[in-house]
């Protein structure tokens, strides 16, 4: 096989892999949907209760959960949906984004300047690390953006891990926000919209909206990766 080929398969490959993605999303979706669970993790009524027991305060409630999940490490994209859930479609993705990025940069903060000796000490020698001081050493801004949206780094470690580099507060906080914008939209714009209309063919078309809009953002690290010469399969 042809390098030419060879670039032509992986492209193909990698358009399935982004459909099988968004069709796993979607199936997922519905069949929480059609057995009743959605209805039993949403109760819309009794979340929003809870957050509108604190009035106006109850945003801030929810972005404060949003950051103890990130600083403790604990799985936070559930919650993105919650907020979709709670707030609605569009709101829900704000409070959802201004949680995860402060919750980032806590975390951020916590290993740069609060605990900076234990941390470093724990994950210091660890191979996912130094793959990642190398990155930013290399490339800077760039590998903070290609790892911000290719997984290929566990979130809660990112934001530990970035503390202990070069990289600016500053830098870090904007391209961390706008790298997770998309996903925190779509994640809580889905949740909320089933919320409120179910299934229907609005929201079908809508996923295929979100997947032609995750597919355009994987061209991203594609071509910092191209340009910088970086082999993400060395990442992995």
């Amino acid at each position: 096989m042809t390098v030419a080929n060879k670039k032509t398969a992986t492209k193909k490959s990698d358009v399935l892999k982004l459909i099988a993605v968004v069709a796993i999303i979607g199936i997922v979706f519905f069949i929480a949907y059609k057995m009743g669970l959605v209805d039993k993790l949403k109760d819309v009524k009794a979340m929003q209760e809870f957050f509108n027991s604190f009035g106006i305060l109850g945003y801030i409630v929810f972005i404060g959960v949003f950051i103890a999940s990130c600083v403790f490490m604990l799985p936070g994209s559930m919650l993105t949906i919650v907020g979709g859930m709670a707030f609605g479609p569009i709101l829900g993705g704000v409070v959802s984004l201004i949680g995860a990025t402060l919750g980032a940069t806590a975390a951020f903060l916590v290993s740069k300047y609060v605990a900076r000796g234990m941390i470093e000490s724990k994950i210091g020698q660890n191979e996912m690390f130094k793959k990642i001081d190398d990155g930013v050493e290399k490339n800077g801004t760039s590998f903070l953006i290609l790892t911000r949206l290719v997984p290929v780094f566990p979130f809660s470690f990112q934001n530990y891990a970035y503390g202990l580099t070069k990289i600016k507060l500053s830098t870090y906080f904007l391209f961390t926000l706008i790298c997770m914008a998309p996903g925190a939209f779509i994640y809580a714009y889905m949740a909320g919209e089933i919320v409120k209309n179910g299934f229907s063919t609005k929201l079908l078309i809508q996923f295929a909206a979100a997947g032609i809009i995750l597919f355009l953002l994987s061209l991203i690290p594609k071509y910092i990766a191209k340009k910088k010469g970086i082999n993400m399969d060395d990442l992995k």
